[in-house]
């Protein structure tokens, strides 16, 4: 059983930047697809970013493309969300999921995610 809790959220700027991490435990984020979704008020959970490290393959959302990076510190077992350029548009609260590495539904599919922390609130002032 996979734990993930996410920090990092918080105010910011248009055109600011904010990392989120994401500290996995009860396993190796390298056993996982690791991804990142928000929900916005009176919106779906939409998906934002995902990483296979193990098979070097990412995948974005358009609406970040370009502006969102994913990392990971294996040492910490902690994966990041570095989001730069922000957007009043990008204000929500961020989950942080997981996955084992072997699903094989494309990694923005949400409801393939196994694993889930609670969120943490991102708000870009404009």
């Amino acid at each position: 059983q996979v734990q993930l809790v996410e920090s990092g959220g918080g105010l910011v700027p248009a055109g600011g930047s904010l990392r989120l991490s994401c500290a996995a435990s009860g396993g190796t984020i390298s056993s996982y697809a690791m991804g990142w979704f928000r929900q916005a008020p009176g919106k779906e959970r939409e998906f934002v970013a995902a990483i296979r490290w193990s098979l070097g393959d990412t995948a974005y959302a358009d609406s970040v493309k370009g502006r969102f990076t994913i990392s990971r510190d294996s040492a910490k077992n902690t994966e990041y969300l570095q989001m730069n350029s922000m957007k009043p548009e990008d204000t929500a609260v961020y989950y942080c999921a997981a996955r084992p590495i072997t699903t094989a539904q494309p990694m923005g599919v949400l409801y393939s995610y196994h694993y889930w922390g609670q969120g943490t609130q991102v708000t870009v002032s404009s």
